[in-house]
């Protein structure tokens, strides 16, 4: 037996026989066990889904006027199927000469074109790769060639003209970049007139392949009316797939909401796609439609704002930018006003709310955008018109930019009522007068009213509303500090008040604070002596980062580890009470400081940072008038005064009402400031009455005859700091002669390459690095101060907030223009929004 088994050939058949039984066993388990599984797995190879995009639920206003809606088109579309090239190049051509014959225009995205002579060229901008390589043909091909190539790649009949095959080369090239899914249809052209329709449908057998149907687009009628409130669409970026393709089945082709309430409410507004399942065969050509599902509506947004104020806003925002560039006078039928000129001023925002439930009725960013130009995807052109006029600039013109919501500024004197309900709160008399006498001075530094800055002139005795109506610093940094200044005496407040109550206040007000809205928002925390002493920690890091070579030695200038942990331990002084010589020894004990350089640095750290790291009486009166760290957004602004109209009761702010299916919002509920008193708001509307109808109010010419009281409020805020121009290394180079002539370009433009090289991190722009380099070429002689000295300053900023009827305010307004000069400029767009707001109640 065992030799029987030791046979060569027993033991092949052996081997062979198991092997067949093994393969039996396997064909059992596909074929009757594994049977559904495999004929499941079959199926999907061949079936597949094409996706119809479905409708957006609509944006409307308050009063259901529709802000963001779809455009039906009639649309023809055009699939391969089991055609041969001969017949689907025939369609194609039948097709098309229909099309061009009834004025129809075709989605042309082929990247050669025919001149009338009958040249071949590229179109410039074209992406001409993709066919290039799907030719086999390399970049530094001409025209033509590839022309011909195309023309034989696609079976085009020889006997016809280019511009025929042309033609048929428009919707090959989109067929064949549509790769394995030949079965899904190529639009051919959209917005068919109704001639081409009729001829279509009626003889849709003389066009194999071909269907008319109805395709959905986003659209915005007003056009750029509330653009930055309902934002815009976009493709699904890299970095987006994983979220939207991934987790929640979007196709990578559909357009997204990119910002404003298209984003915040994609959810909702997105409706749900419709389905047809396709047979197509092994080359990916389609057999057959085995079933389909209609597209479904999103859900409708209803948001708070009134679409006719909101008109009137935009305009009368734009309206006043305009008149103050030009120092022209702004009309209006509730009084011509000429505007103080602002040639600056290009850059604003106006929001109003509902004093009693903060929704927001109107919020204007200028400059705006039409939404219109993303809805079927924008083109580079016109992404690039939207970007800001000068990146270094955070104030430039940037038109995708919310000022409304995301410009965070020095809110100046409309900040003096939430100085004036802390200083209340801890016993402040309103009653009492207290004289003005023109400035306060706190060693080097001089605090002063601004007739006092101006002409040296003194507001005299003044009580709280009568401090109000003029605007008077000097009371207010009394009020602040619970110091009369001018006799030296107490106010006798019962309790202490302090810049730590003023900014509770502030925060109760909701300024510093998120406001609730459903759109991105700006929110700049109120400063405290922790925050100033982050922000020196990080100036100083900053300073010493980019002078690194200055002030460390070459082997720590050149390890970036331990140089953060050398700057870390410096940074780390400040808040401590350290006197010159203390850090003197400090910094000599410190491995990696230059020795040569230690009494410089120490200079340096001691008084332009250590010094400032307190919290000071000069610091609670710059916060006490909005200037210092003070920085709030146009929609914080308004949330505070309609608070202080709405008797301390601080809402949600709201864009949304209501959401088809679900119903009406609900919203937080509201906080109230905390005083002991109801009266002090009375008191401070009171002096808010006499900014806008006094004999001394700001606001009193522009108010005259105004059909309803107006309480308000100005503010002129300064902005510190110079306009970075486009481009540093421009104007360096133009200003080279004054600000380091002995230093040539040449040079300065070696040592910008090394700092860009060595210190890639630190130096990652040229502006910043040539800079650095005039700095270091000079030996220190030239400071940033020196470079910046032909820069331009900022002008002032233009804020204005009121509040309408005052004995019971319904409408809160607050207005900011950037670079608008005087705080009286922006008070014609808030008039004219009251104005719309009470004209619309009379209706």
């Amino acid at each position: 037996m065992i030799k029987w088994f030791r046979s060569r050939y027993i033991q092949l058949v052996s081997l062979v026989l198991v092997l067949m039984g093994i393969l039996l066993v396997r064909l059992f388990l596909l074929t009757v066990v594994e049977k559904d599984d495999w004929s499941q797995a079959a199926e999907d190879l061949s079936t597949k889904t094409i996706y119809e995009t479905a409708p957006r639920g609509e944006i409307l206003d308050r009063n259901g006027k529709v802000l963001a809606g779809n455009t039906y088109t009639i649309s023809v579309r055009l699939s391969k199927g089991n055609m041969t090239d001969e017949k689907l190049n025939q369609s194609i051509l039948d097709l098309t000469n229909l099309l061009e014959k009834n004025g129809d225009e075709m989605i042309d995205n082929f990247p050669i074109k025919i001149t009338e002579s009958g040249d071949f060229s590229f179109k410039k901008g074209a992406d001409k790769k993709e066919l290039l390589n799907r030719l086999g043909l390399s970049e530094g091909v001409n025209a033509k060639e590839a022309f011909s190539k195309a023309r034989n790649y696609f079976k085009i009949d020889s006997n016809l003209s280019a511009k025929e095959a042309r033609k048929i080369l428009l919707v090959r090239n989109e067929m064949a970049a549509l790769g394995y899914k030949k079965y899904m249809p190529v639009t051919v052209a959209r917005n068919l007139c109704d001639r081409s329709v009729a001829l279509l449908e009626e003889n849709s057998d003389a066009y194999p392949g071909v269907e008319v149907f109805s395709e959905v687009s986003r659209s915005y009628p007003g056009g750029t009316t509330a653009s930055h409130i309902l934002g815009y669409l976009g493709k699904i970026s890299d970095s987006e797939k994983e979220q939207y393709v991934t987790k929640l089945g979007y196709q990578s082709w559909d357009l997204i909401g990119k910002d404003g309430i298209e984003k915040a409410y994609e959810e909702v507004l997105k409706g749900t796609a419709g389905e047809k399942k396709v047979q197509v065969d092994a080359g990916g050509n389609l057999v057959k439609t085995i079933s389909q599902t209609e597209a479904k509506k999103g859900n409708d947004v209803t948001l708070t704002i009134d679409l006719e104020l909101q008109k009137t806003a935009e305009k009368s925002l734009k309206q006043a930018l305009d008149a103050m560039q030009r120092g022209g006078t702004f009309t209006s039928e509730y009084g011509n006003y000429t505007m103080k000129r602002a040639s600056n001023a290009q850059v604003g925002a106006v929001v109003a709310l509902d004093v009693k439930t903060g929704d927001v009725l109107a919020m204007a960013s200028c400059p705006d955008f039409d939404p219109n130009l993303f809805a079927g995807g924008i083109s580079t052109k016109d992404w690039k018109s939207l970007q800001s006029k000068n990146p270094r600039d955070p104030l430039a013109p940037a038109p995708l930019y919310n000022v409304a919501t995301m410009s965070a500024v020095q809110p100046g004197s409309t900040f003096k009522m939430v100085t004036a309900t802390a200083a209340l709160q801890c016993g402040l008399n309103p009653k009492q007068r207290l004289y003005d006498n023109g400035y306060i001075q706190l060693g080097n530094n001089s605090f002063g009213c601004v007739v006092w800055n101006l002409n040296r002139k003194k507001h005299g005795y003044l009580n709280l509303q009568e401090a109000l109506e003029v605007s008077c610093n000097y009371y207010f940094f009394d009020a602040a500090t619970g110091k009369n200044f001018y006799t030296g005496n107490s106010l006798g407040y019962k309790k202490k008040i302090s810049i730590d109550t003023i900014l509770d206040y502030a925060a109760q007000y909701g300024l510093g604070q998120p406001t609730g809205i459903e759109i991105p928002e700006t929110v700049t925390k109120t400063p405290s002596k922790e925050s100033k002493i982050s922000g020196l920690r990080n100036s100083l890091k900053n300073v010493l980062l980019a002078e690194a070579e200055s002030w460390f030695d070459k082997s720590t200038a050149a390890d970036r580890s331990r140089l953060n942990q050398t700057i870390s331990t410096i940074t780390s002084w400040i808040g401590q009470d350290l006197t010159k010589s203390q850090l003197e020894d400090k910094l000599r004990q410190l491995a990696g400081v230059q020795k040569k350089k230690v009494s410089a640095l120490a200079n340096l750290c001691k008084y332009t940072y250590i010094n400032q790291a307190t919290w000071n009486t000069g610091d609670a009166l710059n916060i006490a008038i909005g200037q210092g760290i003070n920085s709030y957004t146009p929609l914080q602004m308004a949330g505070y005064v309609a608070a202080l109209g709405n008797k301390g009761v601080r809402n949600q702010i709201s864009l949304v009402e209501k959401i088809e299916g679900r119903g009406t919002i609900e919203k937080d509920a509201p906080q109230k400031v905390q005083v002991d008193d109801d009266s002090y708001f009375d008191e401070i509307i009171g002096g808010m009455v006499r900014v806008a109808n006094g004999s001394g109010g700001s606001l009193t010419r522009l108010f005259k005859g105004f059909p309803v009281t107006v309480a308000g409020k100005t503010g002129t805020a300064q902005r510190s700091g110079k306009i970075n121009p486009v481009d540093e290394e421009e104007y360096i180079k133009n200003h080279l002669g004054a600000i380091a002539p002995s230093l040539s370009w040449a040079d300065i433009q070696k040592e910008k390459k090394r700092l860009m090289e060595t210190y890639p991190d630190i130096y990652s722009s040229r502006h910043t690095a040539v800079r650095r380099a005039v700095m270091n070429l000079s030996g220190g002689k030239v400071t940033a101060a020196k470079i910046d000295r032909y820069k331009a300053n900022y002008d002032n900023f233009a804020w204005v907030v009121t509040m309408a009827p005052a004995d019971n305010p319904k409408i809160a307004v607050a207005v900011m223009i950037a670079q608008g000069g005087t705080a009286a400029n922006a008070g014609p767009v808030a008039r004219e929004v009251m104005g719309k707001y009470f004209q619309q109640k009379e209706q």
